[in-house]
């Protein structure tokens, strides 16, 4: 545990609280009062007010329209559900930059919507939360839908034979068991669309403005690090009131687990109203998910075919020291580095989480490792800038950091794949191991390993992925000559220009497919079908 300890310490407290000092400390006093001033403006209240008022609408918006597929990939079998499994979780993987782009181009100033009906919602805080409905569909599929499946159904069905509604029997049968599920995904929508970033900064425009978007213009625009240091505060201690109530449901969720029967599997579907249903999922599958990125790939293309894609072997756009073409390169190298890095350190955090006799503090500290999720990657970014600035942690010139702020972001997702199966491991079978004589290093070697090797390639796909498409922190510490495809999408859109923004599709639509891939092989190598992350 000392090793993941000392990574987060050096790696995301050190520069968290560099910036939150450089920002309220003055003179060497520390400045409090001006979290007062700060709020007390008008304009920040608005953000604030914002913030919350689109997270929770997005939170409601991506519940209403997901549950209805949480139902239908939980109860229903039907030829073609795994692929439609991966379908669907592919804009979760999907960098922030790209579920922006691709919106941009379905109704934004230009986009086929635009072009076909004249219709634009660019301007609208709809296109937002569409987007976000877009991008977190498949954390209310997959969590809700991974209890759903593990219900024992003849529950419901005894209601039934008793006189119950199929409403009624849902409603105080299945929908109280399923409640720690529904909270643990709504908990996790509201936070990744409160600190969302991306989607705001191109599909907001000047209008509509989050906190992890003002955070970076008062950062890098304004370059007032006091205000950028509250908003921070701010946005720390609301995360972390979230994390604390999603760990309280994810203990209820376990706890509930072991009451049901997990060996249920689903049934082709019965009657015309699960035909219905299952269609009706498909409908908005297709619509929601899909056409979006069908337009991204449309808009890439242009009309002169593949022009968009050669142009990215040339620097005549003036964006980069660099071809666009050499972000593809930057982003793949950058990504393996961090997920190595991200696969290390959560790996050595799983192994001591799941050990029987770990202490108070050492399980507190999951918790904490999920808080590089929530907390503003951009102040983490500006903070490597201003901590790792001298010896021995001098790195601000070096290629190493980019791949640790991307670190940061997939280690929790490595703990959170491989700490299920760690703690399934049967504790005799090691105890066995060591009586026979093996060390500590051949026990993990011959009875953990040969077991979590594959959570271990489904904890490493998901954090390339994730490095993949990271731009918060990255847009600070990328350099004009070793950019990423993120930070490469979002300079061509900042330009004007039809070449500047073909070619910002076309990058999209390469991202694109390189995480589609990588999910599509994640969703081969897994070996829980109950479709939870």
């Amino acid at each position: 545990m000392a090793v993941p300890v000392a990574f987060f310490a050096a790696f995301f407290a050190w520069p968290v609280a560099a910036i939150v000092a450089r920002g309220l400390k003055v003179d060497g006093v520390w400045r409090f009062g001006r979290i007062v001033d700060v709020v007390a403006q008008s304009d920040i209240r608005h953000v604030l007010w914002f913030t919350t008022w689109q997270a929770l609408a997005s939170t409601a918006l991506t519940l209403l329209v997901a549950l209805p597929g949480a139902y239908v990939f939980a109860r229903l079998d039907f030829p073609g559900k795994q692929v439609l499994r991966a379908v669907v979780t592919v804009p979760f993987v999907l960098p922030t930059v790209v579920v922006g782009t691709a919106f941009l181009a379905l109704v934004g100033r230009g986009g086929l919507l635009d072009e076909l009906w004249g219709v634009r919602l660019d301007t609208t805080v709809w296109a937002i939360l569409l987007a976000h409905v877009f991008f977190n569909y498949a954390v209310v599929v997959r969590t809700v839908g991974g209890l759903w499946g593990q219900l024992d159904p003849r529950q419901e069905e005894a209601a039934r034979m008793l006189g119950a509604s199929p409403f009624r029997a849902w409603r105080k049968v299945t929908l109280p068991a399923l409640a720690p599920a529904v909270a643990a995904a709504a908990l996790m929508v509201f936070l990744f669309t409160f600190t969302s970033f991306g989607v705001v900064q191109i599909l907001g425009g000047p209008t509509f403005s989050t906190l992890e978007v003002e955070i970076y213009r008062q950062t890098s625009d304004i370059f007032d690090l006091s205000t950028a240091a509250v908003l921070t505060i701010i946005q720390f201690v609301a995360v972390g009131a979230i994390l604390a109530v999603h760990a309280w449901t994810v203990r209820r969720r376990e706890s509930a687990l072991r009451l049901v029967d997990a060996n249920v599997t689903a049934r082709r579907p019965r009657g015309a109203g699960q035909w219905a249903l299952l269609a009706g999922v498909l409908g908005t599958v297709a619509v929601l998910l899909v056409l979006p990125l069908a337009v991204l790939v449309q808009r890439s293309l242009g009309a002169s075919g593949f022009g968009y894609y050669r142009a990215l072997t040339h620097d005549d756009s003036g964006t980069f020291l660099v071809p666009p073409i050499q972000a593809i390169g930057n982003s793949l190298q950058y990504a393996l580095a961090a997920t190595a890095i991200a696969v290390a350190i959560g790996g050595l955090a799983a192994a001591a989480l799941a050990r029987r006799d770990a202490g108070r503090l050492v399980r507190g500290f999951d918790a904490l490792l999920m808080l590089p999720l929530g907390v503003s990657a951009v102040t983490v970014g500006f903070g490597f800038l201003i901590a790792l600035d001298k010896p021995p942690l001098d790195l601000r010139s070096s290629w190493i950091l980019v791949p640790l702020a991307q670190a940061l972001v997939g280690a929790p997702f490595v703990v959170r794949t491989m700490l299920p199966v760690l703690r399934a491991v049967d504790a005799r079978l090691r105890e066995a191991a060591a009586v026979l004589g093996a060390s500590p290093w051949r026990v993990w070697r011959e009875v953990d390993l040969p077991m979590v090797r594959r959570a271990l390639l489904v904890a490493a796909g998901f954090a390339f992925a994730v490095s993949l498409g990271e731009f918060g922190a990255t847009v600070f510490i990328a350099r004009p000559d070793n950019p990423t495809l993120p930070v490469a999408v979002a300079r061509l859109l900042g330009r004007p220009g039809d070449l500047n923004y073909g070619q910002a599709m076309a990058l999209s639509t390469i991202l694109m497919v390189v995480c589609a891939v990588a999910l599509l092989i994640l969703e081969r190598l897994r070996t829980d079908r109950s479709g939870e992350f």
